[in-house]
């Protein structure tokens, strides 16, 4: 079965083409349009990994990020902050709520897949 990763992520063009890599590269994917949608599918649908933008209508990514984190059931949820909020202080936030990783747009499309297979790795 393969992994599922949940893109959530208010851009539309960034949304379809991170659906198209993933896929490509073998993951089941779906994608949420703003946080109150991506936290709803989250809850639905436990993904292995999510892609969170932050600036977002409804409910922004370090809201998200949190709500997963306070909730035991969704612990093993991995996050991925991808956003274009790139200073120092709002990556130590979303690391702080509790994101596996922090990933800047622009991005590499090499160093995305690279960092989520890192992240979906068995533990050896």
């Amino acid at each position: 079965m393969s992994q599922h990763i949940l893109i959530v992520d208010d851009e539309k063009n960034i949304a379809i083409s991170v659906d198209y890599l993933l896929r490509r590269e073998g993951y089941a994917v779906s994608v949420a349009h703003d946080g109150e949608e991506g936290l709803r599918l989250i809850r639905e649908e436990r993904p292995d990994l999510v892609l969170l933008d932050i600036m977002m209508p409804r409910l922004d990514g370090f809201q998200v990020c949190e709500a997963v984190r306070q909730d035991p059931a969704l612990a093993g949820i991995r996050i991925v902050m991808l956003t274009a909020k790139g200073r120092d202080a709002e990556r130590e936030k979303g690391l702080a709520l509790g994101a596996d990783a922090y990933i800047t747009k622009p991005f590499s499309t090499r160093e995305l897949v690279s960092q989520i297979k890192a992240l979906l790795a068995p533990a050896a």
